[in-house]
């Protein structure tokens, strides 16, 4: 029997784009595909990826991966103004709390930072994962991409500010 994952969450560095845009192409292929056919699916996550895109994208985002013995588990892209841009997970680790600690993680950072809210834009499969976690749906969104539509939800969860420790009042 194998062990169980052990994940490790770092910063994402430049030379993980590779194996990044694998696991993103990985995901949307495989635990995609009970909410999206064939064609939706490969209209989100072409075979031949736009590398210098997703480079472009990953900049202007805050990335932390999840590892497990050196093995990309997911990932997830947020900006400071609590907009949940990117979360995916490896099939080979879906349902084992990537995603979760990922998204946790990303959430503190953002609740220390004093962002009132959290805002993503959720998929039919990511919809249930966001629910869970506090998300409401504002709105149902259509995305087209070609010829192609896809349906997906714009999603909300406001947050408590963070409280510090109480500091001691001055002395007179």
């Amino acid at each position: 029997m194998p062990s169980p994952p052990t994940f490790t969450l770092r910063t994402y560095q430049a030379s993980d784009l590779p194996a990044l845009v694998a696991l993103f192409t990985a995901s949307v292929q495989g635990l995609a595909a009970a909410q999206y056919d064939a064609a939706q699916r490969l209209a989100w996550a072409p075979v031949q990826a736009d590398m210098q895109a997703w480079q472009t994208r990953l900049a202007g985002l805050t990335v932390l991966v999840a590892e497990d013995r050196g093995n990309l588990a997911g990932f997830i892209g947020f900006s400071a103004d609590g907009h949940i841009d990117l979360l995916y997970s490896s099939p080979r680790y879906a349902r084992q709390g990537v995603a979760t600690a990922l998204y946790l993680q990303a959430e503190g950072e953002l609740t220390a930072l004093g962002v009132p809210a959290l805002f993503t834009e959720a998929s039919l499969t990511a919809r249930p994962f966001f629910e869970r976690h506090g998300f409401s749906v504002e709105q149902v969104q259509t995305l087209e991409r070609g010829a192609v539509t896809l349906q997906r939800f714009a999603m909300r969860k406001p947050l408590r500010p963070c409280h510090l420790a109480p500091q001691p009042a001055p002395m007179e």
